[in-house]
Order: C-alpha cells, then sequence, then structure tokens
C-alpha cells in the first residue's frame, strides 16, 4: 500500500475540494508531466477521502501501481453533481494544473457514472481545453456532440448496465461522429453497471489516453 496523499485547495471562486494526489516518481516542478483528473460516481461524494480509492486510478495507485503522470481526484460535496460543478470544477483544475506544472497539451479526463456524465458535460463546456477524455458509463448533451467533434474520445459502457443505460454512450457517441468526429465506443457484453474495473485495468487504455497530445 502506498501512501495516501490528501490535500486541499481552495480555488477563490466558491469554496475549494478536498483531493487526493498522485505524483510520478521523481517529479520536479522542472519538467511537465501530462495530468490526468479523475472524477468519482455519486457513491463517493462527501468528505471521506477513502472513498476516492475504491474505484479508478486511485484504486490501482493504492495497489502499488504508478503512473508517469500527475492524477487528481477531487471529491464532489454530498448532494451534489458534477454537472451541476462545472465552473468551480473548472477552476480548481486550472488551479491544479498550474501549481503542479502540468503539461497543458496533455491534460486528461475520465470518470464513472455520475463522472462519466462529469466528464461528457466537461469536455462540451471547454472543448478545446483537454487533449482527450475517457468517459465510463455515463452520458452527456447529443445536442451539443458538435463541440467535441475534435476530441479525441473513447467511451465505454457495459450492454447490461441497468443503472445507465448504454444509449446514454451510445448517443453521445453517434453525435459527436455524425458531426465529423472519430469517437470510439467500446460496449462490454454482458457487463452491468461496473465497467470501469475492465476499463482502468486495461494498459490499452492507458497507452491512447497518454498517446494524445493537443496539436
Amino acid at each position: 500500500m502506498v501512501e495516501k496523499k490528501v490535500y486541499q485547495l481552495q480555488t477563490g471562486v466558491a469554496g475549494g475540494y478536498n483531493y487526493l494526489l498522485h505524483l510520478p516518481e521523481g517529479y520536479t516542478k522542472e519538467k511537465q508531466y501530462p495530468i490526468v483528473f479523475f472524477l468519482h460516481g455519486a457513491g463517493e461524494r462527501g468528505n471521506d477521502h477513502d472513498l476516492l480509492y475504491v474505484h479508478g486510478p486511485f484504486q490501482k495507485i493504492a495497489r502499488g501501481e504508478t503512473f508517469d503522470a500527475i492524477c487528481v481526484a477531487p471529491q464532489c460535496p454530498e448532494g451534489s453533481y458534477w454537472t451541476t460543478e462545472t465552473q468551480l470544477l473548472k477552476s480548481f483544475i486550472d488551479a491544479i494544473c498550474t501549481e503542479w506544472n502540468a503539461d497543458m497539451a496533455r491534460v486528461y479526463l475520465t470518470g464513472i457514472s455520475m463522472g462519466g456524465f462529469g466528464t461528457w458535460i466537461m469536455a462540451t463546456r471547454y472543448p478545446e481545453f483537454f487533449a482527450a477524455i475517457v468517459p465510463i458509463c455515463g452520458g452527456g448533451m447529443p445536442w451539443a456532440g458538435g463541440a467535441i467533434k475534435d476530441l479525441p474520445i473513447w467511451a465505454f459502457h457495459g450492454d447490461a448496465d441497468g443503472v445507465v443505460k448504454p444509449e446514454n454512450s451510445i448517443d453521445m457517441v453517434n453525435a459527436v461522429n455524425a458531426a465529423g468526429g472519430a469517437a470510439k465506443l467500446t460496449l462490454y457484453p454482458g457487463v452491468g453497471h461496473d465497467s470501469w474495473t475492465e476499463t482502468y485495468d486495461n494498459p490499452e487504455v492507458w497507452q491512447w489516453l497518454f498517446d494524445q497530445k493537443k496539436k
């Protein structure tokens, strides 16, 4: 088990988020690193930082795995949703990128369930900011798909998901591609709501993500 690092940042916009931070081995502010922001699901809201280790990149980090990237997981307040926190979340992301000297050509966003919705919405609100997104079992606003037609997207969903219907991801990917995009969608046959474990355990997903860079 690696040491769990918990930080708190005040954005100065409307308060701040508690968040977890992973720095690559040998990190120095003299070098710029890619940065991955992970948006958790509804069950991890509140003030218990340990919940941020339950799923996603920080579950892997807690097992001793490492990334040659900065990883950040903000914690959504109880009763709130990422889709209603977009302005505050963007301010948080901006502040973190500045504080840790992130490579602004390689800022990535991924999330699960509620965080999958947040990933889609953040991308459509700030289409030129992220280098790539990986939304998992989420959904968004298909009518806004054209805004992210130039953004590298790889979405994932279980085709037996009874919590968030796979049509949510299908509709978003179809909307992006109908506008001229090249979004990818992986549907896991027979998989329910937990489509994130297989996704985050797949090294090809991470390789694809880190290969994306804004021009």
